[in-house]
């Protein structure tokens, strides 16, 4: 039999397409509609290490699903989701682009699908709002704020490295968020893809147990992936050579019996090992095994699909679906779309997102369906520090709409966009949101659906959808946007509804800083106004100013990182500047406490007299006492912040009937806003070297009767509290015996050939201070330690998988065969890894690879400060 997509295409374009063409380029066709019920909606993301194959996999589900009428490609920077100039002209993704489409796209009639698909758990078009996400390590924090809006995710392995570095932190990754992952085994056309030693590599190194669905298909003659064994309908799919696989044979078991035996049999015994895995992990599994009279061919593909669906949405993931194909040969896509819809979850599947309303930590949904206990308001505190007010649950039946602002974009012909997932209720057009996390409201003039850098206009951004809003002046990425009736919105929300937050994005230190100056004095503004805005694209990004030097400074993840960022401010946003020579950000440490430090801050801003005050103190955070009554945040670089306001509520209110409170003008959300953002100024520059400061505790006390003034403005705060801090930490330095300094310290992944490893050992451990952590089996339990994750531990022996051609035997000998590489995992001091790349080629002839992140920042030790003091000397001098 053969099955033709085209036809399944072509019948699912409907009369409203139309509509689409007049919004979309001439390569982009009509589409058929999704429902946008959150039951037939898929948030996923493709995530992977570099080269993988996530974006080319990514434009073959976009052309098989009608997105699309062609077939895009990386190397001639034709693709739909790569579309900057930089990721272009590199091949690489750099920022992760959203594009939605429909699949299936079927007509459930056609009797070649209804052959095709008997095992689909629903044959109506589901909404797919897809994110492809970057490979490279630079630009985690991309990866990150995609993982903390999606529902699951594909990872796609590349068939002939098998599991590499990074694939294993985004998977870590995405464990954190406990999102549920698919494995697409792909480039399995490739000379040297070993799918059977991937499979064990998904048991060994990502600790989960692979449930194989399908096996490849190789070619008797010369060991070619021809087509795909589908383990779930016992059937093989076989795929014409050069075509654009929207066609390809179907062999049920009985063809394969007489024509490929051999394949049946692999097959066969590929469906008991799938059953065997989900009998052990799935009691209904085995019900299905007995009712079957323990026959595991009799057991019908829709159970299988069931229980693979139920296990991969576990809260703690421990068995994954694991496909193959070969995404550039256009082999298995199309089945890895059906397992997308048949067994990753729904939005409302999911478990309730992480809110928090003032100190109560609980689910979203939970609080608002009543199920969070709130009844002891007087003795529960706001995230504020103060006891909430009033009756909260008064308070959150106002609330219409609850969404995260995870992605700010600015667009050439667009401006600025705001991407958002809403996780209760709708954003309709022009609704006022306000923003929880400055206090602040905007309007959403417009509501977008983005296909890559097209969009149509929306009238709402449903519960479970990702939508963009453009024009917001404010949101950031992280921030909680809600909308609530009964209220004036210049106001706000009432209390504690405007402290209600969905649980943030974590941001890494940055490591690597360079120097930004512009061409002219009269570009200088319009730089910073740049600098601000790539700032709120890429909030990974940090800028400080050097008030001595009056240098700018660009602080990022890596040195690709910042080169990308430097191509985008100068390129894309027409900043007329220029950057020096990227250097290591080290960090500054507090040994010693001060004392309260006051200031008044009393000058003009903007031309209004403005003042205001506050008294700081400063020390390590090993050694901070945070008081009970104080409001407490963590900062960046493990810094935390506690706040007092004696004399006021938590709503800004005088405890006292007579005593001074707050102005309308400024909200306690507000004040303290203001005064975090001063004290983060004021430990972005240390006292001895002008690095920002690490592991610092810094204490503000805000008296409103004699810091608060009648001109007091939330500008006038934030100069306050970064005078105070930068007092009491001048103060804390003089006290100190001898300047700290604190080193970033990577967690490097290194991949070589046997015949290499001792040199490379060698190297790292003495030549670059490196200390090693593990090597090759070792590597689990030193992951558990530095990540803190407690997998299981996954015995190679017991995974299924099929023999590779010309790979001999399917056990365990074929997995350590000769010419695989060896991982060595070590912890070396950054500076050691500078330019590391070429030194590791020669050591290797070109074989070794390496991935690192952060791990922590070190305390240098004397030697090496001295070393560090004395290159500093040095470029002074020069």
């Amino acid at each position: 039999m053969i099955i033709r997509w085209t036809a399944r295409l072509q019948s699912s374009i409907p009369t409203s397409g139309s509509v689409l063409r007049r919004h979309l380029p001439g390569h982009y066709v009509g589409r058929r509609h999704a429902s946008t019920l959150p039951s037939k909606t898929r948030n996923i993301g493709i995530i992977a290490h570099i080269d993988a194959g996530k974006t080319t996999t990514t434009e073959r589900m976009l052309y098989y699903s009608g997105f699309t009428r062609r077939l895009g490609d990386v190397d001639d920077g034709s693709t739909v989701t790569d579309f900057l100039p930089a990721e272009r002209a590199r091949g690489i993704t750099i920022q992760s682009a959203a594009v939605t489409f429909s699949w299936p796209p079927a007509d459930t009639s056609s009797a070649e699908n209804a052959a095709s698909k008997t095992a689909r758990l629903s044959t109506q078009p589901h909404n797919i709002n897809l994110i492809d996400t970057p490979g490279h390590a630079d630009f985690t924090f991309e990866v990150l704020r995609s993982l903390r809006i999606l529902d699951g995710a594909v990872c796609i392995l590349d068939g002939v490295a098998g599991v590499e570095a990074q694939t294993e932190q985004v998977w870590k990754q995405a464990s954190h968020y406990q999102i549920p992952r698919l494995v697409f085994v792909n480039k399995l056309d490739r000379d040297g893809a070993a799918f059977a030693r991937t499979v064990r590599e998904v048991g060994t190194r990502l600790g989960v147990w692979p449930a194989v669905c399908q096996i490849p298909w190789w070619r008797d003659a010369d060991g070619r992936l021809q087509g795909v064994g589908d383990v779930l309908g016992l059937r093989g799919l076989l795929y014409p050579e050069g075509g654009d696989g929207k066609s390809m044979e179907v062999y049920d078991l009985s063809r394969l019996d007489a024509q490929h035996a051999e394949f049946a049999h692999e097959i066969r015994k590929a469906r008991i090992a799938l059953v065997e895995l989900l009998s052990e992990h799935d009691d209904d599994m085995v019900e299905k095994f007995l009712e079957c009279d323990e026959d595991h061919l009799a057991i019908a593909e829709v159970d299988i699909v069931w229980s693979l669906r139920k296990l991969t949405s576990q809260s703690s993931q421990l068995v994954a679906p694991l496909l193959a194909g070969a995404s550039f040969r256009n082999i298995g896509v199309q089945s890895l779309l059906d397992a997308v819809v048949d067994m990753l979850p729904a939005p409302e599947q999911r478990p309730d997102p992480e809110a928090r309303l003032g100190g109560i930590q609980t689910g979203l949904h939970a609080l608002l369906d009543g199920k969070t206990n709130l009844a002891q308001t007087e003795q529960t505190k706001t995230n504020k520090g103060k006891a909430l007010q009033g009756k909260p649950s008064l308070s959150l039946a106002k609330l219409e709409t609850c969404a995260l602002a995870f992605k700010v974009v600015n667009d050439s012909k667009r401006g600025v966009l705001v991407y958002v997932r809403v996780y209760s209720g709708t954003i309709g057009r022009n609704a006022q949101l306000f923003n929880t996390s400055l206090g602040s409201t905007e309007r959403a003039q417009r509501l977008l659906r983005m296909y890559a850098n097209d969009a149509v206009d929306q009238d709402s951004i449903q519960a479970g959808q990702i939508g963009v809003i453009p024009g917001l002046k404010f949101a950031r990425t992280g921030d909680t946007l809600i909308s609530y009736t009964g209220s004036n919105p210049k106001n706000g929300p009432p209390a504690p509804l405007d402290s209600l937050q969905l649980r943030p994005i974590a941001v890494p230190p940055p490591v690597f800083f360079t120097s930004v100056e512009p061409n002219s004095l009269a570009e200088e503004r319009n730089l910073h106004e740049q600098l601000a805005l790539l700032l709120r694209e890429d909030p990974s990004l940090n800028v400080s100013q050097d008030p001595d030097s009056g240098q700018t400074h660009l602080s990022g993840m890596g040195e690709l990182h910042l080169e990308i960022a430097r191509d985008r401010l100068i390129n894309d946003f027409k900043a007329k500047a220029r950057m020096g020579s990227i250097r290591i950000g080290y960090r500054e440490a507090i040994t010693t406490a001060s004392g309260m430090e006051e200031s008044i801050f009393d000058r003009d801003i903007a031309g209004k007299a403005a003042k205001a005050g506050c008294s700081a103190s400063i020390g390590p955070r090993e050694d901070a006492d945070i008081p009970a009554t104080a409001w407490s945040i963590d900062l960046a670089d493990e810094n935390v912040l506690t706040i007092s306001t004696p004399g006021l509520t938590s709503d800004g209110s005088s405890i006292e009937d007579d005593g001074p409170s707050l102005p309308d003008s400024i909200s306690i959300t507000a004040l303290r806003s203001s005064l975090q953002a001063g004290v983060s100024a004021a430990l972005s520059r240390g006292p001895s070297f002008s690095y920002p400061l690490h592991s610092t505790a810094v204490h503000l006390t805000f008296d409103v009767a004699s810091h608060l003034f009648s001109n007091t403005t939330t500008s006038a705060l934030s100069a306050a509290a970064r005078l105070a801090t930068t007092k009491a930490l001048k103060s804390a330095a003089q006290a100190s015996t001898s300047p700290t300094l604190m080193e970033p310290v990577m967690f490097a992944t290194i991949s070589v050939d046997e015949p290499s490893l001792g040199a490379v050992v060698h190297d790292i451990s003495s030549a670059r201070g490196g200390h090693i952590v593990s090597l090759d089996a070792d590597a689990e339990s030193a992951h558990t330690t530095t990540e803190g994750e407690d997998r299981p531990v996954i015995d190679a022996a017991r995974i299924y998988a099929p023999p590779d051609p010309f790979g001999g035997a399917s056990g365990i000998e074929g997995v350590e065969g000769a010419g695989l590489m060896r991982q060595i995992i070590a912890r070396v001091p950054l500076k050691e890894m500078v330019g590391y790349l070429k030194h590791l080629r020669s050591l290797t002839k070109g074989r070794g690879t390496f991935t690192m992140k952060v791990d922590r920042f070190e305390r240098m030790s004397t030697q090496r400060l001295k070393a560090l003091m004395s290159e500093m000397r040095g470029d002074l001098d020069s």
